[in-house]
Order: structure tokens, then sequence, then C-alpha cells
């Protein structure tokens, strides 16, 4: 993905302030041989930027001042209530440094898998992204997870999935994690009342002694 940052001469809280209320956001590119750079960038194309998947874990093609290089998003500060980005970090890539980044995990399957389709199980998805280490040619736009023969009270981990070539999983110490695993869904009935049925023992309570 493309996306076009502009320079940005001036710092502090009130600065800052002023650039969002003209419709910008402030942002910083580190990393690299270069000296870190203040930037500012348009807040309506880079909230709809954010909205894309790709836009968190790939790498960006940053146009700045006319060149164009290759950068990581890295921390987006967003408002507590506002739909405003506040803040903005990207790292510049370096061909041949490995980087740490978090992929997303695409789930493929779970509803053929006999755990939803026969046991009527809820697939829970434990992790929905993974932290990698690689080079940034070798960079996977998402890590494909196939779930198909997922069964009742079964679970699928980190060593039944194939990364890509270059791509090396760090799990912080946990040698092969839960990605996915099969839960059970209680069912309760409702009478037609509204009421909620009690559940069967299978035996009739005996009746009360009569007078």
């Amino acid at each position: 993905m493309k996306f076009v940052a502009f320079e940005r001469s001036k710092q502090g809280t009130g600065a800052s302030r002023r650039l969002r209320i003209a419709g910008r956001t402030p942002g910083i590119v580190y990393g690299g041989e270069g000296q870190p750079e203040m930037i500012e960038l348009d807040h309506n194309a880079l909230w709809h930027a954010l909205k894309a998947e790709a836009f968190h874990s790939s790498i960006l093609d940053m146009e700045l001042g006319g060149k164009t290089s290759r950068v990581l998003l890295r921390d987006v500060q967003m408002h507590p209530f506002k739909q405003l980005v506040l803040h903005i970090d990207f790292q510049r890539v370096t061909a041949g440094s490995k980087m740490h980044v978090s992929v997303p995990l695409h789930f493929n399957g779970a509803d053929e898998s006999p755990a939803v389709k026969l046991d009527h199980c809820v697939a829970n998805f434990v992790m929905t992204e993974l932290e990698v280490e690689c080079l940034p040619r070798d960079l996977p736009e998402f890590i494909a997870v196939d779930v198909s023969t997922l069964t009742k009270g079964g679970t699928v981990h980190l060593s039944s999935v194939k990364l890509p070539k270059g791509v090396k999983a760090i799990t912080h110490g946990t040698d092969d994690p839960v990605l996915v695993s099969a839960v059970m869904v209680s069912v309760v009935e409702v009478t037609p009342e509204g009421e909620v049925a009690a559940p069967e023992t299978g035996a009739a309570a005996p009746e009360a002694d009569k007078e």
C-alpha cells in the first residue's frame, strides 16, 4: 500500500492541536540509518487506510517530499471516544535487517469442521495474530490456518501451521500455543410465556404425601 505524508516543521502540544483542527494527523518516522522525521498526514485518508488490514501488517510505501521509502506502521494513538487519530508512528524498513511484526491469522474451514458441522460447537479463536521474525522481503500479509479437521473438544496448535519460507514465529516462551479450540454451546429452552424452562433431571420428583 502507498500513502502520502508531508513534512512537519512545528512541534509541541499546541502545534499538534492546530494540525488536528485543520484535518491533519501528526506523526513520526524513525529507525534505519536516518534521523527521526516529523510528519503529518491527511486525517480522512489515514482514517480510511487504517480500516485495511494490510495497512497494519504489511510494508508500506510512504511518499514524502517527492521521495518514496518503505515503512511499517508501529503505533496509532486514538481519541478515547471520538473518531480521531491523535498520533501515528512509522518505522523505516531496512532490506537486510530482520524485523518483528504481528501478522494476522486467517482461519479457514471452521464451518465445515466436524466440531461445528456435526457437534454444533463454536470455534473459539484464541489468537488472531502471530508475532513473527523475518526479512522484509519474506513478510507475509497474513498466515492461513486450516481448521477444517477441528473436532469436538479439540484444539489447533501453532505446530500444525506451515509458516511461509523465511518466517519464524515468536512465542515468548510458549512452546506450542493454541490458536483455536472447539467450545460446546449450552442451549437454554424458553417457554412460550418467555420463561426459562428448567433442565430435565431424567427422573420425576416424588409427590408430596397427602394428608
